[in-house]
């Protein structure tokens, strides 16, 4: 990092001119690679997006926490606080999407990642295109959600709440307990998991899974179903040690189980 920027110092994105709407989603770029924030954020605003940078993980976590963005972009190494653990602390408090960008040499660490709740992510070099791509299909997914919980709110009487034994879903809040204690989920966790929840013991494929996360062309291959369902089960282990709802067939795909 240039000596003569404070660490923790958020870089001003550089505005450029677009015809998008006034009112747009607002990213969060967190990467000590200056130069990637300036190209990524220009990218973005000339696709109608706000941007706000970061040069690392440190300077990042209070901003994201105190202003949320609709969705924030992790670079994993980085000097004070890497992506990692910025993923973590904010998971302890935010369910905000996150997609991480990694080098080809980090693939450890994208498993551990999506294991630890991160929505997406994106291996270096990639094409402005994709993440345009990825950041719109996580958004999308994000105001179905809303859209479907103030539809709810203004309907009468509430809709029922799904529930699958010990398992409560309540799809217009996205709330979910398990033994009446409640479970933070990220929006496509949210969705792995109603998609096994409402035809228990019925094995879904990872494709399958994933045409129910994703409800477009977004590309994401086997480990990132893999690594939500790893983090699904981490989450209600955190609540019942003993959770088992969530079965695998190897080779196959996932169900759950009721009882």
């Amino acid at each position: 990092m240039p000596q003569n920027q404070p660490d923790d110092a958020a870089a001003p994105a550089v505005a450029v001119p677009s015809t998008a709407p006034a009112v747009r989603h607002t990213i969060a770029l967190v990467d000590d690679d200056r130069n990637i924030l300036t190209s990524v954020s220009i990218g973005l605003q000339a696709e109608g997006f706000a941007t706000r940078v970061y040069v690392d993980g440190a300077s990042a976590l209070k901003a994201l926490l105190d202003n949320p963005p609709d969705l924030a972009i992790f670079d994993i190494k980085m000097p004070r606080m890497d992506g990692l653990e910025l993923l973590q602390r904010l998971r302890e408090k935010s369910p905000l999407p996150v997609i991480f960008l990694t080098s080809k040499d980090e693939e450890p660490d994208e498993a551990l990642g999506l294991a630890m709740g991160a929505d997406d992510y994106i291996t270096k070099p990639f094409s402005q295109r994709l993440l345009v791509a990825r950041i719109r299909a996580i958004l999308r997914r994000v105001e179905v959600a809303r859209a479907d919980a103030a539809e709810s709110s203004a309907d009468a009487p509430a809709p029922e709440l799904v529930r699958r034994g010990r398992l409560s879903m309540d799809p217009a809040r996205h709330e979910v307990c398990w033994n009446d204690m409640p479970v933070s989920l990220t929006v496509t966790e949210f969705l792995i998991l109603e998609a096994l929840a409402q035809r228990p013991g019925v094995i879904r494929s990872r494709n399958q899974l994933m045409d129910c996360a994703y409800h477009d062309d977004t590309y994401v291959d086997d480990r990132t179903i893999d690594s939500h369902i790893k983090r699904l089960r981490r989450k209600f282990r955190a609540i019942d040690p003993g959770f088992s709802a969530i079965e695998t067939l190897y080779g196959a795909g996932y169900s759950f189980a009721e009882g």
